[in-house]
């Protein structure tokens, strides 16, 4: 009778990490094509699970979002040390935003997580840490060896990345690379210049870019 009993405990073991591994692969297919803000309720059907089965695992979205994309997240944070490591910071800066951009242009749901802001994901906040990081030294570097405007900020930088990123997925439809045109225009404003005018209005400040980036989506919650 005991070893009857215990033999069932793994097979329901099994049948959960099966399901959870399906979740989680099925997810990130549905958010690649549709963004963060897809139905839940989609993923489950799509997995051949029943809602509840989902929310058993994934109680939030925003649990969902973290085990998805906790392991292709790293990626764009060794980008952003190889970055820091270049001898001269404007080369550093560009080959880091190319680097994002072409992660951005990959799929939807990394589009989604790289360029807004949705709480309660603890790996996005490590990378947005580090990423702010990255960019700031980059900055900070640039401006001491003359190549970068000296009015720039880290807000003026992220919240232009953040609102370029958002529209990648429809420049897609141009080509895979048709990012690079606008983000080398960016780039661009980005550079010192002897008699550049200064910019105009004072900058965000590290509060009010977080507001922005919440404003931006995604909204749907479920």
């Amino acid at each position: 009778m005991e070893s009857g009993m215990g033999g069932h405990a793994p097979t329901g073991r099994r049948d959960a990490l099966r399901n959870r591994t399906l979740l989680t692969r099925t997810a990130r297919e549905v958010f690649a094509e549709q963004g963060l803000d897809a139905p839940l309720d989609v993923i489950a059907r799509r997995a051949g699970v029943g809602n509840a089965t989902l929310y058993r695992h994934f109680p939030t979205r925003a649990a969902l979002v973290d085990e998805v994309f906790r392991d292709a997240l790293t990626e764009t944070m060794a980008a952003g040390t190889r970055a820091r490591a270049a001898e001269d910071a404007w080369t550093g800066l560009t080959r880091y935003l190319h680097a994002v951009f072409a992660t951005l242009a990959a799929d939807r749901g990394t589009n989604d997580l790289m360029t807004t802001s949705l709480e309660g994901v603890t790996s996005l906040d490590a990378v947005h840490a580090h990423n702010r990081a990255t960019v700031e030294e980059l900055l900070r570097r640039g401006q001491a060896q003359g190549t970068v405007r000296a009015d720039l900020t880290t807000e003026d930088v992220l919240l232009a990345l953040a609102a370029l990123g958002r529209v990648v997925p429809a420049l897609s439809a141009a080509g895979p690379d048709a990012w690079a045109r606008p983000l080398a225009l960016l780039l661009d404003g980005f550079r010192a210049r002897p008699a550049a005018p200064a910019l105009p209005a004072p900058p965000l400040t590290e509060a009010q870019l977080g507001t922005v980036l919440l404003a931006l989506g995604p909204h749907r919650r479920r």
